[in-house]
């Protein structure tokens, strides 16, 4: 069995990564690739406001994550989320657990190192908040 090479994910080549990975066979045009991305900005704009609020939208949130799964595939939609929100994941990950999006490791982003999500923290209001759903 041959394994693949995962190509180290930067900013500088991200564009090009998420087009690869892309899988909306209604897309029509590039604007509503672009439409998708804009997905990652509004959820880090919506974890940043319940950071700094207190005031989480995880209704709001799982939905940009169910349609960003939609088109892309789960490894890969890791892999663009740990690149733009990082110093998120703490709040990304009961998300990414709850729809079963998280993989094991999540390899090859910024640098050759492979992250064990099992280490990535977890915001326990937030894990609170998404039982009640």
């Amino acid at each position: 069995m041959v394994k693949l090479m995962l190509t180290i994910l930067t900013d500088k080549n991200f564009l090009l990564y998420a087009a690869q990975n892309y899988q909306n066979p209604s897309c029509r045009d590039i604007h509503e690739f672009n439409e998708d991305l804009r997905r990652i900005k509004y959820i880090k704009k919506l974890i940043t406001r319940y950071v700094e609020s207190g005031n989480l939208k995880e209704r709001l949130i799982l939905n940009h994550l169910i349609v960003l799964s939609n088109v892309f595939p789960p490894e890969a939609l890791c892999r663009i989320l740990y690149l733009k929100m990082e110093n998120q994941m703490i709040y990304l990950k009961p998300f990414l657990l709850m729809l079963s999006l998280l993989p094991k490791t999540i390899q090859n982003v910024r640098t050759e190192k492979i992250v064990d999500t099992d280490n990535i923290g977890i915001d326990l209001n937030i894990v609170t908040k998404l039982k009640q759903i």
